[in-house]
């Protein structure tokens, strides 16, 4: 679990192909690695991974087939900046919103403009998630906690304040940049509730009688 709150930029360092997927040797520049240790886990331009050596300047992981389908992990080069948290503690502040790590789609940078100080982008989310994507509710783009200004279609826009730009990848996106979304989990949670209360409608017949029966609270998944 993660808070969306970028710690460090670092640096891909090398990537080995190993039988079908790959592994990553991420230089975590500033990120105090003291407290990590083998298994842990660090985002990745948003996207969970687990330590599997700590070399000392940096970590490895493994990159499954499964985030390769899902992430632009397969494009990534030597060299490649990317942003960095460590996972969340339980003593930890929530500063930005709860992120999981788990990349829900790519998106795609259509527009980039000046606003006074800050950068405003608009993002191409595509169909498949822009239904989770609400005018100020919370989104994960790259790994970042940023908060969603307007939704037109399946396109969003954010405002980017200097502090953010300076401190992950952001300030570098331009038209075309391709991004890691993570929607909102309790947007998430809230369809999955939603559609399994209405399946449970559809599958009650009309009655007249009322009253709460056995039966009744076990058709409802209060007893089994």
């Amino acid at each position: 679990m993660f808070t969306g709150i970028i710690e460090a930029i670092g640096t891909v360092a090398a990537i080995e192909q190993q039988q079908g997927d790959l592994q990553l040797y991420i230089r975590t520049a500033s990120l105090d690695l003291s407290d990590v240790n083998l298994g842990d886990s660090i985002a990745t331009n948003g996207v969970c991974l687990t330590v599997i050596d700590l070399p000392g300047d940096g970590f490895w992981a493994d990159v499954s087939c499964e985030t390769l389908a899902h992430t632009d992990f397969e494009n990534i080069e030597v060299g490649a900046k990317v942003n960095l948290e460590k996972a969340l503690l339980a003593s930890s502040r929530l500063g930005g919103h709860i992120v999981t790590g788990h990349v829900d789609a790519i998106g795609e940078v259509v527009d980039r403009s000046q606003n006074a100080r800050s950068i405003v982008f608009w993002i191409k989310a595509g169909k498949s998630v822009s239904r989770y994507i609400a005018a100020k509710g919370s989104i994960t783009v790259d790994g970042v906690s940023l908060t969603v200004n307007a939704v037109e279609g399946d396109q969003f826009s954010l405002n980017i304040v200097p502090h953010t730009a300076e401190k992950t990848l952001m300030a570098n996106y331009q038209a075309g940049s391709k991004v890691h979304l993570e929607v909102d989990i309790i947007a998430r949670y809230m369809e999955r509730l939603l559609s399994a209360s209405q399946a449970n409608a559809d599958n009650i017949e009309p009655q007249n009688d009322e009253s709460l029966t056995m039966a009744k609270l076990a058709q409802f998944g209060f007893v089994k």
